[in-house]
């Protein structure tokens, strides 16, 4: 497979991330579990958006010297198209992460450490299924057309289940926790499970985890293969997954009272993932150029989110 990642860039992009989730993880130790204000996390935000940024200003500079400039904008504007596809699907994610936190009633205090677990998962699962698919599309060219009509249907579904609540009781895995496992009737602090008269029981929180974690698997399957329709360089597929991932928890919190204000955004990203299929389906007819694929994506959330603004939800569709 084709990739622009040598062991310095690979090493580098190791390094950052390690050293950012060590920061994130010592700073929100440091200020103990507590409620994460609206203010704190638009900070956090920033602060995770500055960072991809400054990775793939980086990197432009790296390519350039090394490759020229024609190149390196090449390679920035996919890394900057990527980023920006896997953001606007993370907030979805954020929005399942939100119903699942809600409905199992998640103590304010407990929603950080599920959040950082959970995104844990999420960085090393993308990693595997990142790998595996640029290795299988190095092989069979014509992966990219199931992946394309994956998407497509995938966005079609979206468009038709957005504005319905997911019904958790149906969820598999938590019927089959309920069926299996034995299951306390409350937390209890921040324990996973307890043992109470020799036996081992299973607290809500360790429930709402393994739910995050199959969220998680559902969302890199329907992300992954979007950014491979804007590359099939591994090093910049997982780089931008990565860092729109490594700013999930700060947007989780940004979002949380927020969720009604940008009702039409699930429509907004069905379009987004129907376009992106398409994309993928006629790439042995027509490539489209990345600068169009950015702009277009760009054009379609700003959009949606200006709609949702504009014409806000009737109280009965909000539920």
């Amino acid at each position: 497979m084709e990739t622009i990642g040598n062991p310095w860039l690979w090493a580098g992009f190791g390094g950052l991330v390690v050293i950012a989730l060590l920061v994130d993880l010592v700073l929100m130790r440091h200020g103990g579990a507590h409620k994460v204000t609206f203010k704190e996390a638009m900070w956090w935000s920033l602060g995770w958006i500055a960072l991809a940024m400054a990775f793939n200003g980086g990197l432009w500079w790296y390519v350039n010297e090394t490759a020229g400039f024609v190149e390196a904008n090449r390679v920035g504007l996919e890394f900057l198209t990527g980023y920006l596809v896997e953001k606007a699907l993370a907030v979805d994610n954020i929005f399942v992460f939100l119903m699942v936190m809600t409905y199992f009633a998640v103590p304010e205090e407990q929603r950080q450490r599920v959040l950082v677990i959970g995104i844990l998962g999420a960085i090393v699962l993308r990693s595997i299924l990142i790998f595996a698919g640029a290795a299988l599309l190095a092989k069979f060219h014509w992966l990219l057309y199931l992946f394309g009509a994956f998407l497509l249907l995938t966005g079609i579904k979206m468009w038709f289940a957005a504005g319905k609540e997911p019904d958790l009781e149906k969820n598999p895995a938590l019927r089959w926790m309920r069926n299996h496992l034995k299951l306390t009737d409350g937390y209890r602090g921040a324990a996973l499970s307890v043992r109470e008269n020799g036996v081992r029981w299973f607290t809500p929180l360790f429930v709402v985890l393994v739910l995050i974690g199959v969220t998680d698997v559902i969302f890199a399957v329907d992300s992954i293969p979007a950014i491979f329709a804007i590359t099939s360089d591994p090093f910049i597929v997982l780089t931008s997954n990565v860092f729109a991932v490594l700013g999930l928890r700060a947007m989780f919190f940004l979002l949380a009272g927020m969720a009604d204000r940008f009702h039409l955004l699930p429509y907004g990203l069905a379009v987004v993932l129907g376009f992106i299929g398409t994309k993928m389906l006629l790439i042995d007819v027509y490539k489209i150029p990345v600068p169009w694929a950015l702009g277009t994506v760009a054009l379609i959330l700003g959009v949606t989110v200006a709609l949702s603004l504009a014409r806000p939800a009737k109280p009965d569709a909000m539920g």
